[in-house]
């Protein structure tokens, strides 16, 4: 596979390849480059957590890391994204791992460039990174996806998340159903059913938060000084979620807003759970695209 750019173009036994490895990754096998490998990471977005992720991940599998700014580089003079992108491929990079604010801005240099690209977020698009840390957590709660119900909760609209999990879980035998404010239902998922707030909690195997995405709203919105009560995790409905139940979100999170700031790290939370398996998911997406480049690579 030379790319890695959302959730659809993977077969499930593509997917589960890249869990197994993340898994072998994650329980203490890492790898040894005899070659030096070069990947670059453009972030025109602001990121903490997927490109600290994405730069550990790399280290840790002993690549060379080149770290672009925005601010500092040819991008203030006018440099596109495909000259960039042939600027690393002419210095030796091998892939670059893209967070871009523009929807699908690999389809227009997929065939223009000899690089592997990852997409580590486009626009509202998809996260299929994202996606596949959040597979793996479920995957060491449950065991197995079949028959799990999972709510996806929040701003599902704007979310590149939203849109990668639901899809794939569905492939996967989940029941996946949204909950959140009416404004921020999206019409291309409609095929996915909406709980209450007050249900959902009840429903989810799996009750997985998204962030409000107010940089992707048109509108100033108002709805942050109700919307824990109205659509987020208080402290009542957790208490009446299932013994077992987990709870998800993919960060930052807008503490006291989607959840209660008490409940962030309880007992049922994974999210540092789905921080820490993201360098492990993302060591095996970078293995994934690069193997066929690198000679002397051990695993």
């Amino acid at each position: 596979m030379k790319h890695l750019l959302d959730m659809t173009s993977l077969t499930l036994n593509e997917i589960q390849e890249i869990l197994q490895q993340a898994e072998r990754f994650r329980n203490g096998k890492q790898k040894e480059s005899n070659n030096p490998v070069f990947v670059a990471n453009l972030f025109f977005e602001p990121s903490t957590r997927t490109r600290f992720s994405f730069e550990v991940a790399e280290k840790r599998l002993g690549y060379e890391v080149l770290n672009f700014e925005t601010s500092s580089s040819s991008v203030q003079k006018g440099e596109s994204l495909y000259d960039t992108i042939k600027t690393l491929e002419s210095v030796g990079a091998s892939a670059v791992v893209v967070r871009h604010q523009n929807e699908r801005y690999f389809e227009s240099l997929l065939d223009r460039t000899s690089l592997s690209i990852i997409n580590a977020g486009d626009g509202c698009g998809h996260h299929p990174t994202q996606s596949l840390l959040d597979l793996l957590t479920i995957r060491q709660e449950f065991k197995q996806f079949e028959g799990l119900n999972v709510v996806i909760a929040g701003d599902i609209r704007h979310s590149r998340v939203a849109r990668s999990n639901a899809h794939v879980l569905k492939r996967l035998g989940v029941n996946v159903v949204f909950s959140g404010p009416p404004e921020w239902q999206d019409d291309t998922l409609s095929e996915f059913p909406y709980l209450p707030m007050d249900d959902a909690v009840e429903f989810a195997d799996v009750l997985m938060l998204l962030r409000i995405q107010n940089e992707r709203h048109t509108a100033k919105s108002n709805a942050h000084s109700t919307y824990l009560e109205s659509y987020g995790l208080t402290i009542e409905r957790e208490k009446r979620m299932q013994k077992h139940s987990i709870i998800m979100h993919p960060a930052p999170v807008n503490r006291g807003v989607e959840i209660d700031t008490s409940l962030v790290e309880c007992d049922r939370s994974r999210i540092f759970k789905q921080m820490e398996n993201g360098v492990y998911v993302r060591m095996a997406c970078l293995k994934l695209v690069l193997q066929p480049n690198q000679k002397g690579m051990v695993v």
